[in-house]
């Protein structure tokens, strides 16, 4: 018997060229990488939802919102991610067209193949991050949204908004109904 055949492992520097060329998109993970599948109209039209509420809102800020085309680097654990919907205010991630290093808020809009993923692994990657204020899971099939926040002990605490309340976005300053967040999507 042959020696196993190793995984193909990219450094950050190669995932960046490779991805640069790629038609669809790539998460890399520990020097892997991952497609990302298409996602589906009412996770799509939620995500949509609330970029333009946090973009109407943060309109005149030094605030940008961007939607899933734009790579986040959790510099701290060499990793990269596209997140559904992030928000930074940072003056370096201004100045990076394709890479954003410093979100003070992250959203995940959660998908029955990735919803265990997104609330385990990839919340604690993205704990990492300096900046991160708020990582916010919303839950298209419960209409629920739960919104993990940092305090002033670094401690992360769970602020839970069940179907029908209003959502708290508290590093942005957002409040947003639940018939503005889930707008034209049906049950």
């Amino acid at each position: 018997m042959g020696p196993a055949a190793q995984k193909p492992v990219f450094t950050a520097a190669e995932y960046l060229v490779w991805e640069a060329g790629q038609t669809g998109r790539h998460e890399f993970v520990d020097g892997e990488v991952f497609a990302m599948a298409g996602a589906e109209d009412r996770h799509v039209t939620v995500a949509l939802n609330l970029a333009f509420a946090l973009r109407q809102h943060l309109t005149g800020s030094p605030c940008r919102t961007y939607m899933s085309d734009m790579k986040v680097n959790v510099a701290a654990t060499n990793q990269y991610f596209y997140p559904d919907v992030l928000v930074t205010c940072s003056p370096l991630d201004q100045a990076n067209a394709t890479v954003k290093s410093e979100p003070k808020l992250i959203v995940a809009v959660l998908s029955p193949s990735t919803a265990a993923y997104d609330r385990g692994l990839k919340f604690g990657l993205y704990r990492a991050l300096p900046s991160l204020q708020e990582y916010v899971l919303v839950d298209i099939d419960t209409r629920s949204t739960d919104c993990y926040r940092k305090g002033a002990d670094g401690l992360w605490v769970l602020h839970p908004f069940a179907k029908g309340e209003l959502v708290l976005l508290a590093s942005v300053g957002l409040e947003i109904t639940a018939t503005q967040l889930f707008a034209e999507v049906s049950e």
